[in-house]
């Protein structure tokens, strides 16, 4: 006799669906053996713990063998956390080096750009240049990972209001380099005062009471250090132009500029670029260089790398995959077998590798773009920024081709220092992206010593990437548009046949090293759901 669900009540499957979307397979297995709803087989190879959890005690030995593509961080954290759980791992990696794009420029290191000459860093002994990821924010996954392996972290300080801001054809500020502290006070003194002034007047047509907008102007106030008359007339935000001491010296505020010349500087928009989500003050970094992080891997799950192996064929049938590489050392075709693929090359070198995968999934990677990025580290004999400007990490912004200068957070008084020289996207990295080593180090020298002059003469060393040209990215990060979003990427996110796809562009925190760990995770997750249902 059928029986018929009660209202409000939900079935076992609806439950355990529920747990394992929330709590992972962890969960979902526990669950199902308080329940049980599992055979004494599938309860012992249910023993994985949810990726993240460095007390593991492997007991599952399935004997599933899994190729991953790609020894980035995406790749090495997938092979570190099935090889927890006793599976077969091997990881092909094109490059002589594990990382992917977290990658320290240091001496010796060699890149040659697509259609370019070879580059060779010449930086000191202890300089280095993160060419790829730089920072990371508290929240991201990434911190589990350093916590776990003992990197050792530090702070880097995102945000820095004595650097400057310089804007060029943007009215009487042009082509002056104004402390970032100064331009804020000033923008928001002005903003406030119009704001507070508009209200008292009525008019702004806002539904509010008079207590309300009390406290509303009180708030702008204090926001805007507006006096009591609600005008800006300076703040000591914005600094001063002779420093308070000692006794009776009380320092003299600077005059601010006026609100034409402040508002036409479009300094304004630099604004929110700190106010974004993984853009905080505070963030971290590896002492060493980020690669500390990719080394930490390679450690652990190094002796399953195959480096030099440039996949050139992705076949798979309903039984297991098959790759085809080309070993660089040999120039030998190969192939390894194995049940299942783990595929974290970037879609923009994925699209031209022949593989057998469903023609919604071959367009999907063939149709996402992706972003255009570069950097430059320049290194200098004195760090002039510290000692003449007192300037200690943070960066400039301006609306000149170079973007933004970082300046090191680390090692603070050392007699030298590595700049971020520039920092560029989209467009501006294009440009940058289609000259030569040493056009980009010209012009690079040439617009920072309008905000720095002592430039040329602190001037020692350069080395610059243009992510579109390094041959097994061709690209800085996934860029998906909204559309994407809703036509390839739910594509993207589920397995094809055999194949997983992971790294930061099956996130939504593209760009990060979180995104491309978190994917790894929810895609080893998934192969032993799959696996334990076989």
């Amino acid at each position: 006799m059928e029986t018929k669900e009660k209202p409000n009540e939900i079935t076992r499957r609806q439950f355990l669906t529920t747990v394992g979307k929330v709590g992972g397979s962890a969960a979902l297995f526990s669950v199902m053996g308080t329940l049980g709803l599992l055979s004494p087989e599938a309860a012992k190879a249910a023993d994985f713990t949810p990726p993240g959890n460095s007390d593991l005690t492997v007991t599952n030995r399935n004997g599933k063998k899994v190729i991953i593509l790609g020894a980035g961080i995406g790749g090495m954290t997938a092979a570190y956390e099935l090889g927890k759980a006793g599976y077969d791992v091997t990881i092909l990696e094109a490059r002589d080096r594990a990382g992917g794009r977290n990658w320290s420029i240091r001496r010796g290191t060699t890149s040659t750009e697509i259609g370019a000459s070879k580059q060779v860093a010449r930086f000191d002994d202890g300089m280095y240049l993160n060419a790829g990821p730089m920072r990371i924010p508290q929240f991201h996954v990434t911190m589990e990972y350093c916590r776990e392996f003992g990197v050792e972290i530090e702070p880097f300080n995102n945000v820095n209001d004595s650097a400057y801001y310089y804007n060029e054809n943007a009215g009487t500020l042009s082509g002056k380099k104004i402390p970032k502290r100064a331009a804020k006070a000033d923008m928001r003194g002005y903003v406030s005062e119009m704001l507070a002034k508009a209200i008292d007047q009525k008019a702004l047509d806002l539904p509010i009471t008079p207590e309300d907008k009390i406290k509303l102007v009180n708030y702008l106030k204090v926001e805007g250090d507006l006096d009591e008359d609600l005008f800006y007339r300076g703040s000591e935000r914005g600094g001063y132009k002779d420093e308070p001491g000692s006794r009776l010296d009380a320092g003299v505020l600077r005059d601010p500029f006026d609100m034409k010349a402040i508002i036409g500087s479009g300094f304004g928009n630099f604004f929110s670029s700190e106010y974004s989500y993984d853009q905080q003050m505070m963030m971290f970094h590896p002492v060493g260089g980020m690669d500390m992080i990719a080394k930490a891997f390679e450690k652990r799950v190094g002796h399953k790398i195959k480096y030099h192996a440039e996949v050139t064929e992705i076949r798979q049938s309903s039984t297991g995959v098959r790759i085809v590489f080309n070993d660089l050392d040999k120039n030998t075709a190969k192939e390894v077998s194995g049940d299942y693929c783990i595929c974290t090359i970037p879609l923009s070198v994925l699209k031209s590798i022949p593989a057998d995968f469903s023609p919604d999934m071959a367009k999907a990677i063939s149709s996402v773009g992706y972003a255009s990025a570069g950097k430059i580290g320049l290194q200098f004999k004195r760090r002039f920024w510290e000692e003449d400007e007192q300037i200690y990490g943070g960066n400039t912004l301006t609306n000149m081709d170079i973007t933004s200068i970082y300046y090191p957070p680390t090692k603070y008084f050392s007699k030298k220092g590595l700049l971020l020289g520039y920092y560029a996207f989209g467009s501006n990295a294009d440009k940058l992206g289609k000259m030569s080593y040493q056009e980009r180090e010209k012009l690079a020298l040439m617009q920072g010593a309008k905000i720095h002059p002592q430039y040329y003469e602190e001037f020692q060393a350069s080395f610059s990437i243009d992510w579109k040209k390094i041959k097994y990215n061709l690209g800085g990060w996934v860029a998906y548009s909204s559309d994407d979003r809703k036509t390839y990427y739910p594509t993207l996110c589920k397995p094809d046949g055999r194949i997983y796809l992971a790294g930061e562009h099956i996130s939504y925190i593209t760009a990060w090293q979180a995104g491309a760990i978190e994917s790894a995770r929810s895609v080893v997750t998934d192969i032993h759901q799959r696996v334990m249902k076989e």
